[in-house]
């Protein structure tokens, strides 16, 4: 949902002011993206983080057919945190950011842009912690948003892995369910490999930026920068997708919300008793969350389309 946030509110924002050279929105554009990119940063990274605790709690759980259902309070809770947590985090983005105008010295025409600098009508100690923010950007950036969630996924991966091979050698467990737990465990690791793709440009762009800024253009600034953006737009774009694609029972239940709204609420019997099929294996297989192991299928009456 935030990643639509991302396309659905900055991506225009970006696209109309490299069009005009002016700034949709004006300044209010100039802080709120900035906020919303960061916030989006966060929101991956603190979740790739839930995710790798959660693929260990499934290895070290002492009887993984046993495990309990997590309730909706609880997932409702743990989002909660992420969200608000990353957009905490991303509050001095929104007073670091200001709009500025440049005359062009060829065309005359006035143009807009957003420059980091803070606003001197801020509090002593407000200003301060801005400016001290600023200063250890790069670093935050580089240590919170792209160290923490790649570190943090390769050593639940590894923990988990070793957990997992050793109770291979003390017991046998069910093939369906290693298989469950093995993709669960390729799709994580196939959304921290995009989501580190996608933001190495940044980091790399920001630490050269860090140190070569006086002796780089403004165009040259400019450019990195909307390469940067674009990157977080595809990283958008594509998260999604690869999460339907590569977890089966999401991108089964996503598929079937489509079908049932494109061919109506009134299916004939043999799409009912198709749809009713496919639902009842994608309640017996795991999400990519959390486990759901059943000891017998729910009956068939039970289940029922979303319309």
């Amino acid at each position: 949902f935030w990643d639509f946030l991302i396309l659905f509110f900055c991506l225009p924002v970006v696209i109309f002011n490299e069009i005009t050279k002016k700034r949709l929105l004006g300044d209010i554009s100039c802080r709120i993206v900035p906020f919303m990119e960061v916030s989006s940063l966060g929101v991956t990274t603190f979740s790739l983080c839930a995710l790798g605790i959660d693929r260990f709690h499934a290895a070290t759980s002492p009887q993984a057919s046993a495990r309990p259902i997590e309730q909706c309070q609880s997932i409702i809770a743990k989002l909660a945190v992420i969200w608000v947590g990353s957009m905490t985090l991303s509050v001095p983005e929104i007073l670091l950011w200001q709009l500025a105008q440049d005359t062009s010295s060829v065309s005359g025409a006035v143009t807009e842009y957003c420059t980091m600098k803070p606003s001197s009508n801020l509090p002593e100690s407000v200003y301060s912690l801005v400016l001290t923010y600023q200063n250890a950007r790069m670093w935050w950036y580089f240590g919170c948003y792209f160290c923490l969630p790649i570190l943090f996924t390769v050593s639940c991966q590894l923990v988990t892995r070793r957990i997992s091979g050793s109770e291979k050698k003390t017991e046998c467990r069910g093939t369906k369910h290693s298989q469950c737990e093995s993709h669960l465990n390729c799709t994580i690791i196939g959304l921290t490999i995009i989501y580190g793709l996608c933001t190495t440009p940044e980091n790399i762009c920001n630490i050269v930026v860090a140190y070569m800024s006086p002796d780089m253009s403004k165009q040259t600034l400019d450019l990195l920068n909307l390469i940067n953006q674009f990157f977080l737009f595809f990283k958008c774009s594509v998260t999604p997708v690869l999460l339907l694609c590569l977890c089966r029972p999401l991108g089964q239940a996503f598929m079937d919300c489509c079908c049932c709204c494109c061919e109506g609420c009134s299916p004939d019997a043999a799409s009912s008793e198709g749809s009713a099929d496919s639902k009842l294996k994608t309640e017996m297989s795991s999400s990519i969350f959390f486990d759901k192991p059943r000891e017998s299928p729910p009956p068939l009456l039970a289940l029922g389309t979303p319309c």
